[in-house]
């Protein structure tokens, strides 16, 4: 592309408009872009001067009869800025009021709400349902936040509003103003109102201050990271086509400058980065993923990006194609974990078979024949697996000896040596049965594995491990990771977050040899759902220890969203098939107003009503997906239905919580039937965790059903 030949830029805030567009209209203004592009300058654009505007720049547009697009045409330089459409009155309002400059201090171009106008004369912001009430007025006298000028300016606030912010004195009153702020300088702010300190802001939002900054030179404003989060530059029509067509996934290919921040750089060890969920962690690894094989790999080196079940390895593979080349692919090897296990002992030729307790039948009656020897200490069955999976397998104990040293922390049952000594024959059994079938669990296996990488001196092909959904993994996985490559710079790259634990697998990252001192970071600002949905799943989790992978606690405090949108919708039934109908209402509804079909899912708790669900809505004539293994492909029509396991990692408009019922939700077969207080306490956790995960699948509306009574949780 030569000097002279036009660029145009569009505004995340005209995308977020045209989503607002009727159907027609949407078409309308998609073909307008398409033809914008080709020729900013073209006789057809028919350009209007709007002589009253906030920029001596802006122009209209025509899109048809009633709709006009407002777009900033230099008068120097060749860029050109798309910034909204809406109906003619309303566009030319829009541009009265608003700014479009590049920031003095960080270099940014913002868009901002400018004029001295009563917030109740302001637009929502688009996507956000925010309401346009007055700013609500304050008995409280302190100012809400005690920053200097100079950290305003060094977070992006324009000058014109620095005097609106030092008033505040409520964080009500932050969130009105949200529409005339620019998002750079509003989310730190946001952050800094629940709690977090300047120290925080200054670590994960401050870039180096832009030195000299021309204010008139959009195109150097649009090369910098911070603006390319609001501002896409499009250089050809496939890259047009793909971001028109989804706008609603525009999160999953433009990071965050403090995302960018932990992707684009040069680690010294391990990193452990948390956030809750849609905060963007998996498409940060992604990201890092795809940098690391650019900057950093060389010759035949690979990289390797694990994750806990095989639907979200998919689900990754997947969204890797969207954002690497095919040469970049090559290298980056996608596996779950136990896959990988599997796949490694096979090529060394381990001579036993892998079992796991929900789908072995021999593993099953090995218990059952292990169990028979229960001691007469009034210990209940439920206690012996419990032991087994949180003591013997994770401290590879084999010999009364090494149980009598084992450390048995955080079990909710004390035992003396004595009754160490009784009840070591069950587990006993259990080993002999195993190794006489040729038969290992899963946890055995992975530190087979172990032994093997560490014995044979094997040389795998990894320069660099990525590992995502970490809380599900067990203190054996994390082992092995550590073990796939030595320590070394830029080595391990891990995410996770405690909250969603919907396993009961365990570690703490420190045991397993994985050193994050120093090098720990968390995302607080959550992109997928409306704080209002936000709200309701983290009030699923309140008053609930969670940790931070590393034997610390991670607060859910320091989290929010920045769209608002509708209180999540809970309705009550009297049985099953009345919430059936009134399920099928909503949809229809939904249909009717114009959401496609594959934007809504519904979700249960167990197979069975999901697969009832199915087959009401097939007989009512609405088209229906059903989620298993495979990937959900978003070319083929249809409701989707799914598990709230398999809707893990993905994300639609609008989601259906359905059968949360007291018998259901949480399930008695997941609660177990131990005395153990600690394990029923961790068994809650994982249950209110999985509908928590369920409910962040929403990115625009919740709707949450129960029949008869309601589960404890929705309390």
């Amino acid at each position: 592309m030569t000097e002279q030949t036009p660029r145009v830029a569009i505004a995340d805030k005209f995308m977020l408009a045209l989503t607002r567009l009727p159907k027609t209209t949407q078409k309308k203004t998609l073909e307008f872009v398409s033809k914008f592009r080709q020729d900013p300058g073209a006789s057809g654009i028919n350009y209007e001067k709007i002589n009253d505007a906030k920029d001596g720049h802006y122009r209209s547009v025509r899109i048809d009869q009633n709709y006009r697009g407002i777009v900033r045409a230099p008068d120097q330089g060749n860029v050109y800025l798309l910034l909204w459409v809406d109906k003619h009155d309303d566009a030319y309002d829009w541009a009265r009021r608003h700014a479009c400059e590049v920031h003095p201090g960080t270099g940014t171009l913002q868009i901002y709400e400018s004029s001295e106008q009563p917030v109740n004369a302001i637009e929502p912001s688009v996507g956000s349902g925010a309401s346009s009430e007055p700013l609500v007025t304050s008995e409280q006298t302190e100012p809400l936040f005690s920053l200097s000028e100079e950290q305003l300016h060094q977070i992006g606030v324009p000058q014109a509003l620095t005097a609106r912010v030092q008033s505040l004195t409520a964080e009500a009153e932050l969130e009105a103003l949200e529409s005339r702020l620019p998002v750079e300088a509003y989310e730190p702010l946001y952050l800094l109102a629940a709690g977090a300190d300047w120290q925080e802001i200054e670590q994960d939002y401050l870039a180096p201050q832009a030195a000299g900054v021309d204010t008139d030179d959009i195109a150097a404003a649009l090369a910098r990271p911070s603006s390319q989060r609001q501002f896409w530059v499009v250089d050809n029509d496939l890259e047009l086509q793909a971001m028109l067509n989804a706008p609603l996934e525009r999160w999953r290919v433009y990071l965050h400058p403090s995302q960018r921040k932990l992707v684009e750089r040069h680690w010294n060890g391990p990193v452990r980065v948390l956030g809750g969920a849609g905060t963007g962690k998996t498409v940060v690894a992604m990201h890092r993923a795809r940098w690391l094989v650019q900057q950093l790999l060389g010759g035949k080196e690979k990289l390797l990006f694990t994750t806990f079940t095989v639907n979200l390895a998919t689900d990754i593979a997947a969204n890797l194609r969207k954002i690497c080349s095919a040469e970049e692919l090559e290298r980056i090897e996608v596996k779950h974990i136990d896959g990988w296990v599997k796949e490694f002992l096979r090529r060394n030729h381990y001579p036993h078979e892998i079992v796991y307790e929900n789908a072995s039948p021999e593993y099953h009656r090995i218990w059952q024949q292990a169990l028979a020897l229960n001691p007469a200490l009034g210990l209940p069955d439920s206690f012996y697996k419990e032991e087994w999976e949180r003591v013997i397998l994770p401290q590879r104990v084999h010999t009364k000896a090494e149980y009598f040293k084992a450390s048995r922390i955080g079990r909710g049952v004390a035992l003396n040596r004595k009754q160490r000594a009784e009840i070591w024959p069950v587990f006993e059994e259990v080993r002999a049965q195993l190794n006489h079938q040729g038969l290992k669990t899963f946890e055995d296996a992975t530190l087979d594995a172990v032994d093997l990488l560490q014995s044979r001196d094997i040389r795998l092909p990894y320069r660099s491990v990525i590992v995502d959904e970490a809380q599900d993994m067990g203190p054996q996985a994390l082992t092995l990771i550590r073990q796939l490559l030595p320590e070394q710079d830029n080595d391990l790259f891990i995410v996770g977050d405690g909250h969603q634990r919907i396993y009961r697998r365990h570690a703490v990252m420190g045991h397993c040899g994985i050193r994050i001192v120093g090098r720990s970071r968390k995302l607080r600002i959550n992109y997928r759902t409306t704080e209002e949905t936000r709200r309701f799943a983290s009030a699923l989790l309140e008053g609930v220890s969670v940790d931070d992978l590393d034997g610390g606690e991670d607060q859910s405090t320091d989290y929010r969203s920045l769209l608002h949108g509708t209180e999540p919708v809970v309705t009550g039934y009297a049985d099953g098939q009345t919430e059936q109908v009134g399920i099928a209402g909503e949809i229809v509804q939904l249909l009717e107003d114009g959401v496609e079909s594959r934007d809504i899912c519904i979700v249960t708790r167990v197979r069975k009503r999901r697969d009832e669900l199915a087959a009401y809505l097939q007989q009512a004539g609405i088209a229906v997906q059903v989620l298993n293994q495979q990937t959900d492909n978003r070319n083929v029509a249809g409701v989707r239905l799914a598990t709230m396991h398999r809707v893990k990692g993905l994300e639609f408009r609008y989601m259906f919580l359905a059968g949360i019922n007291a018998d259901v939700v949480p399930l008695a077969l997941a609660m177990g039937s131990s005395d153990d207080p600690v394990e029923q306490q961790q068994n809650e956790l994982n249950e209110r965790a999985l509908l928590h995960v369920a409910a962040t699948r929403a990115v625009q509306g919740l709707y949450v059903s129960y029949a008869g009574e309601p589960s404890r949780f929705l309390r």
